[in-house]
């Protein structure tokens, strides 16, 4: 079977309920974020059902690696729009790998609104510890990838100094801008792109209509926000200006999300990182991290109208683009200017996560010399034994749920 290409049982397809039912079980039970996620969809797809090859997936996967947004969903999304011929497959599988985690994450969210006492707020701290050491593992792995050389590790270092200068959204925006030109500049060494063919039943014409859509929210929204004083406007353009900048995988969120939801005010820093705590304990991908911060901001709407228009609006930018992408990425990927603008933007992404390691993730969750050790010994667990990321939230959680009853390290 050519690489990418449809088998027999695969020219017949499926149906979007289909589609939905087999990755609402992946929906259910893939822990281990993004990384895990490629991991658990290989062994689905390529081992187990044979609805792709080696060399396909792993074209699949370039493909989304390369455009902003969760890479786990947005490959899902292409295999359900390649197995259920069309947009429909593809809104099936992305529906069914993100609800579970997403209403895990409400619930949790409607449950911290009357989190009191010092056994709550232990648990709270131990949340926030855990986001110290997930995201210390997402920063040392990103860092021997994407920052392998002094090119690119200059380059990570340019972003922190560009964050340094400004902060927030806008400095995240110049710091990607800034990576990409550089990358341009003295990252044109680099492995060629590996063979394979994709080849999906997308007109070139809706992938235009979807890169115009793309384009469209991405300016108007902040503009018709500013004209009509509208909350639920500001709201959709925060995520979706953040799904729109993730390069390099769901922890890059973090700071793209901190600069929207706390630096405004909507979300409080505490509240913040004890979500995103949480988002570790659950399946699926990260991003559903937007459907608590959507369902806790301050002006309305929250609440389920505040999840729903969050958890849509970070996603969609990035299936807009890999929706619009699928039909050209075969020439596009042997660009050589396209791979240095990756690279380089991919290196100054690292520069961005260790600027958000240390504010708002490091200053607000370790105080003590007890705090540093939790989320030291996170760290290792991660790293060295490779536990499994919802363990070490369980483990955390209640040892800081310990310290706050004995009124210590909290």
């Amino acid at each position: 079977m050519a690489a990418g290409q449809l088998d027999t049982d695969m020219e017949q397809g499926r149906s979007p309920a289909d589609i939905f039912v087999v990755f609402l079980r992946l929906g259910l039970t893939s822990f281990g974020g993004p990384v895990a996620h490629l991991g658990y969809f290989r062994d689905e797809f390529v081992r187990r059902r044979q609805w792709l090859d080696e060399a396909g997936y792993a074209d699949l996967v370039a493909l989304c690696q390369f455009l902003p947004g969760p890479a786990s969903s947005q490959v899902g999304f292409s295999i359900g729009i390649l197995r259920g011929n069309g947009l429909l497959g593809g809104l099936a599988a992305w529906a069914s790998f993100t609800l579970p985690s997403a209403l895990l994450l409400f619930a949790f969210a409607l449950g911290a609104a009357s989190l009191g006492g010092p056994l709550a707020q232990g648990i709270v701290h131990g949340l926030k510890l855990v986001a110290v050491s997930v995201v210390a593992q997402a920063l040392w792995g990103m860092a021997r990838s994407l920052t392998p050389d002094l090119p690119r590790a200059a380059i990570a270092l340019a972003a922190i100094a560009v964050l340094l200068l400004a902060g927030g959204s806008f400095g995240q925006i110049a710091a990607i801008a800034m990576g990409a030109v550089a990358g341009l500049l003295i990252c044109r060494d680099g492995p060629s792109p590996s063979g394979g063919h994709l080849a999906f039943p997308v007109r070139r014409s809706s992938a235009v209509m979807a890169f115009l859509l793309f384009g469209v929210l991405f300016v108007l929204p902040p503009l018709a926000a500013a004209a009509t004083d509208s909350q639920a406007l500001r709201v959709f353009d925060a995520f979706y200006r953040s799904g729109a900048l993730v390069f390099g995988g769901g922890h890059v969120v973090l700071p793209l999300l901190q600069g929207q939801v706390v630096t405004p005010g909507w979300v409080s820093p505490e509240a913040f990182l004890a979500g995103y705590g949480a988002a570790q304990a659950v399946p699926g991908p990260l991003f559903t991290f937007a459907a608590y911060l959507g369902a806790i901001s301050g002006p309305q709407p929250n609440g389920f109208a505040g999840a729903a228009i969050a958890l849509a609006a970070v996603f969609l930018p990035g299936l807009l683009l890999v929706y619009g992408t699928l039909p050209f990425w075969d020439r596009v990927r042997n660009l050589p200017q396209a791979q240095a603008a990756m690279r380089g933007a991919n290196a100054a992404v690292v520069g961005i996560l260790a600027a958000a390691f240390y504010n708002p993730v490091w200053v607000s969750a370790v105080h003590t010399a007890f705090d540093f050790g939790l989320a030291l010994s996170g760290f290792l667990l991660l790293i060295v034994l490779k536990t499994p990321p919802w363990i070490v939230v369980l483990l955390l959680a209640a040892c800081g749920a310990a310290a706050g009853i004995m009124g210590g390290g909290v």
